[in-house]
């Protein structure tokens, strides 16, 4: 079980005074912004490359913001990216950055500047299974078109091509139940190690994000 840690009254009363916690009204809606940043998962990201359905990229960031994942890369060089709709999304936009890159070769550099190992969802002879990955390091995971799959570019550019095992007579999976298959499995073995009961940023950054998330 995820350990939750509550916020001290110290805390409370250091907000207390601030507007932040007026705006929010509830000390139980603050500690679940603290908690929910505390939990964020900062080495473990998500590229989107022209995935055009509003209603899968939706999904998509609903799941990512439920595993605790800050930001999602998004890559569209054909398609445009969908318009989403605030109830489409579950609000889970607000709480899940993104950010945009012209090209995979561009967002890859920018992610392994960073020290992330990249993934990509492809079905090719050298895929590896997801159940034999190490997801509890820093990981980012690449997801493609809906019905192109990721680019030739990005499977090759990636360190390693992955696949869920299926065992049926279809080969694939709908790009938002492949992501949500991928990350929890990301998430169990954090859970494992116990990655979700310490947090990954400062409490001067936590401070700070307290502050953004509550004028949302």
């Amino acid at each position: 079980m995820v350990f939750i840690q509550l916020i001290t009254k110290n805390f409370i009363q250091k907000y207390s005074s601030e507007k932040t916690v007026k705006e929010f009204k509830s000390e139980r809606r603050l500690n679940k912004i603290a908690n929910t940043l505390k939990r964020r998962q900062y080495d473990l990201m998500v590229v989107l490359e022209n995935i055009h359905d509003p209603h899968n990229v939706s999904a998509i960031f609903r799941t990512c913001d439920a595993v605790g994942i800050p930001k999602v890369s998004l890559v569209y060089t054909i398609e445009k990216f969908p318009k989403i709709g605030k109830k489409s999304s579950a609000s889970a936009f607000k709480w899940v950055e993104r950010e945009k890159y012209k090209s995979i070769e561009n967002c890859y550099s920018e992610l392994r500047k960073d020290g992330f190992k990249i993934y990509a969802s492809s079905i090719s002879e050298d895929s590896k299974s997801i159940y034999e990955l190490d997801l509890s390091e820093k990981a980012a995971v690449v997801l493609g078109n809906e019905h192109r799959g990721v680019s030739k570019e990005a499977s090759q550019l990636a360190d390693e091509r992955i696949i869920i095992p299926m065992f049926g007579m279809v080969q694939s999976l709908n790009v938002s139940v492949a992501a949500a298959i991928i990350l929890y499995e990301a998430a169990r073995q954090r859970i494992m190690k116990g990655k979700y009961e310490v947090s990954q940023i400062s409490e001067k950054e936590l401070d700070r994000l307290i502050e953004q998330w509550c004028s949302k």
